[in-house]
């Protein structure tokens, strides 16, 4: 039996020697290797962390003492520690979450996967153990130098600081990366510490005295935890900390287990909130992920362990698409510029760097910051162009409608993995943008359905100059091209079906595809048809109403929130002009979805085509049977 598999609980590695832990340490990262690999999921980040999450788990005792990852990304160590080693169904249904989930253990806190969050719910947890008299367990946040760019990371550091009687550690994983490098003046303040270190005597001290000590157990640990003397001279403000008061033990070498026990042990014994700086490798003890530069192995699909290269090469896919496009519009207009939140390459803003490199902004894990900043772009004679996953934008959406929808600003949202993304779960579905999006005045969406329509679209969107403007498309690969048989106003007719009575299939975005089949599932029973794509589906347009109008039913069909989403739009706007055909929303339930895949989402929505296409034809007979005239009895 391994190391590894003889860990179920984070108390067995208290029981560890050094060399154990060593060869533990080494064992975790084959595994992460050989696992990731095979399922697809974080790499980069876990591999990062092995040795600080050991030693988080063996001077704090979880779950008592709570231990908040900021993001979940990075928790795939700590899911092995706390007794989580099946990780054959990794992000797929009914196997493990691709992030910390309470439905697994009693040792996740946060279900996250949105960065700068865990030092706001450190906090408040810190807050309640004082009021509940639990004053003496610690509390533990884990977050990475590039989620500190967030600004609910400085609120909540604002907040922590005025706490100095609650024990509340602070573990900054300092790699010099999110998705990305680590971007502005906090960067270059890290950079600076880690340059200068000055914790190098105590820690050799420590490290001694643990050595000495043979295996360290729970009495080695009480030793340190109660040596407060002097503990004021080691554990002192630095730079950028020191206004705010809080602590700071570091920089620490966060893969030598060892020196991270002794940091973590003093931080603990000060009892009030403390920031240990860890300077960690992402990709560590993986070559592949050690040499890449693209950060390709931040999250892989399923790949060759022993290259990194991916078993099936990715098709070309609708990111790489708005690459290409955003790249010929910032040649043609000098004034277009583009905004990034840490994700410069996963959004595809890479190319447009390159070319233009003084007009993109990286502003880091600053989504408020980057949407009101775009608006004064805007007001300044600049075109913005900010590119986003599409649920990243939920923390920007009060900046979407005071800063820039109110102030009418030129500023174009490209929302990238809108829909149904799956395998990352709740939190990572962009499955709200369109709802949210539906209460904002003026702004105009988009919703391509192949990769034409994306181009003609983003084209459209970054000529629009006094208003907001969101494109936005799933993830993956591209479907086939779509053509559309007719233009009806602004509307794309894809398909017409005769008969009686006579149904409106609307497909939004990737959709559309699904919108055909059901046409031609009706077309098949007797059923008429007209499908469309609207291409602009907020605000609903006078076109498509009128098209609505000549006909007995409509039927909606789109991967965002069925309530509130455009079907709920174009319901309304009938209602509102005093027709009364009845609509049929199908789309995403509002619930939080678990992990699974698009395809099994989809089918358990049923957003098939066959699926519509049989609820439409049970509609249609209900309506049939409504409106069929009443037979009279014959007088005699």
């Amino acid at each position: 039996m391994s190391h590894l598999e003889r860990i179920r609980r984070p108390a067995d590695l208290r029981r560890m020697s050094t060399a154990e832990l060593e060869v533990l340490a080494k064992e975790i990262r084959d595994f992460l290797v050989t696992s990731v690999a095979r399922t697809g999921g974080h790499m980069g980040p876990n591999l990062g962390v092995v040795e600080l999450t050991i030693a988080v788990h063996r001077v704090f005792d979880s779950p008592a003492e709570h231990v908040v990852f900021d993001t979940g990304h990075q928790a795939y160590v700590h899911k092995l520690l706390t007794g989580r080693q099946d990780f054959t169904e990794l992000r797929r249904r009914g196997g493990l979450s691709g992030y910390p989930s309470r439905t697994e253990s009693d040792h996740d806190v946060v279900e996250n996967s949105h960065a700068s969050t865990a030092l706001s719910w450190a906090d408040g947890i810190a807050k309640a153990n004082q009021l509940r008299g639990l004053g003496d367990r610690s509390v533990v946040a884990v977050i990475g130098d590039g989620a500190l760019t967030g600004g609910m990371a400085w609120e909540a550091l604002n907040n922590i600081a005025d706490g100095q009687d609650r024990s509340l550690v602070i573990v900054v994983n300092d790699n010099g990366r999110s998705y990305a490098p680590t971007i502005g003046g906090l960067a270059n303040h890290l950079d600076a510490l880690r340059t200068t270190p000055h914790y190098e005597k105590v820690l050799d001290w420590g490290k001694r005295t643990l050595q000495r000590s043979g295996p360290p157990g729970r009495m080695a640990f009480d030793a340190l935890h109660g040596m407060k003397k002097g503990l004021k001279d080691v554990i002192a403000p630095q730079g950028l900390f020191e206004g705010l008061g809080i602590k700071y033990i570091g920089p620490v070498d966060g893969h030598d287990i060892a020196a991270m026990e002794v940091a973590l042990s003093r931080a603990k014994a000060f009892g009030g909130p403390v920031i240990v700086h860890a300077i960690t490798e992402k990709g560590r003890g993986y070559t592949p992920a050690e040499t890449d530069v693209a950060d390709r192995f931040h999250a892989v699909g399923v790949i060759h362990p022993e290259t990194g290269l991916p078993v099936a090469p990715s098709r070309f896919g609708w990111t790489s698409v708005f690459a290409e496009e955003i790249v010929e519009i910032g040649r043609r207009r000098s004034d277009v510029v583009a905004i990034t939140a840490a994700m410069l390459a996963p959004v595809g803003l890479a190319p447009f760097a390159e070319e233009f490199p003084d007009r993109v902004f990286d502003v880091g894990i600053a989504e408020q910051h980057a949407v009101t900043s775009a608006a004064g772009m805007a007001f300044a004679g600049l075109h913005p162009v900010i590119a986003l996953y599409a649920t990243f934008l939920n923390r920007g959406i009060d900046q979407v409608l005071m800063d820039v929808a109110l102030h009418r600003a030129g500023v174009t949202f490209v929302l990238d993995r809108a829909g149904l993304t799956g395998d990352d779960g709740a939190s990572h579905n962009g499955m709200w943008d369109m709802a949210l999006l539906r209460t904002v005045p003026s702004l105009r969406l988009a919703a391509p359905r192949d990769e034409d329509t994306l181009r003609a679209e983003l084209r459209e969107a970054v000529a629009i100059d006094d208003a907001p403007t969101v494109v936005r498309y799933p993830k993956g690969a591209l479907p086939d091209a779509l053509p559309a048989v007719a233009r009806q106003g602004s509307v794309d007719v894809l398909a017409r079906h005769g008969g009686v009575p006579r149904v409106l299939v609307i497909g939004v975005g990737p959709m559309a595809h699904t919108a055909v089949e059901v046409g031609t599932a009706l077309d098949a029973q007797g059923i008429g048809s007209t499908v469309v794509d609207p291409r602009w589906v907020l605000p609903v347009s006078a076109d498509l109403l009128h098209l609505a109008r000549q006909h007995d039913l409509v039927v909606t069909v789109e991967d965002g929130l069925a309530s509130n989403g455009v079907g709920s739009a174009l319901r309304d706007a009938l209602a509102a002009a005093g027709t009364d055909v009845p609509v049929r929303c199908h789309g995403v339930p509002l619930r939080f979805l678990e992990h699974a895949s698009r395809t099994q989402l989809v089918e358990a929505f049923h957003l098939r085509g066959q699926d519509i296409a049989r609820e439409t034809a049970s509609a249609v007979a209900a309506l049939v049977r409504t409106t069929e005239p009443t037979s009279l009895p014959t007088e005699h």
